[in-house]
């Protein structure tokens, strides 16, 4: 196994850990990042967005699919750091600096994963 297979096994482990962490707070995630523009009840999307992580996750680690599920999972983060993380970070709350980092951050190793995969 190469290094850069080991990095992509990685990388899934932590994109599953994040779509694992929405299931077992789905409340407080709601609570915090959910818009209220957005229909339904947050916990909703909070389901949503965690079963997204972990099916990524698990494209990644087969091999199946892997392209599709690497620029669909960029293209959520991406809507997440413009939708969620920017505006708080504009209106004045620097801890989501942190939030707008990370999700960039994992954006790109999804695009790199995507781009390097034939399947």
């Amino acid at each position: 196994m190469n290094v850069a297979k080991i990095g992509t096994i990685l990388y899934a482990v932590v994109i599953a850990v994040f779509g694992i962490n929405h299931f077992m707070n789905a409340q407080m995630m709601a609570d915090y990042v959910v818009p209220k523009s957005m229909p339904g009840p947050g916990v909703v999307w909070v389901y949503v967005t965690g079963t997204a992580l972990v099916l990524a996750a698990i494209s990644i680690i087969i091999g199946k699919k892997t392209q599709l599920a690497c620029y669909l999972l960029a293209l959520m983060l991406i809507v997440f750091v413009l939708t969620l993380h920017l505006p708080k970070l504009m209106g004045g709350d620097q801890m989501a600096m942190g939030s707008v980092l990370k999700d960039t951050a994992m954006a790109a190793g999804a695009l790199i994963i995507g781009g390097n995969s034939k399947s």
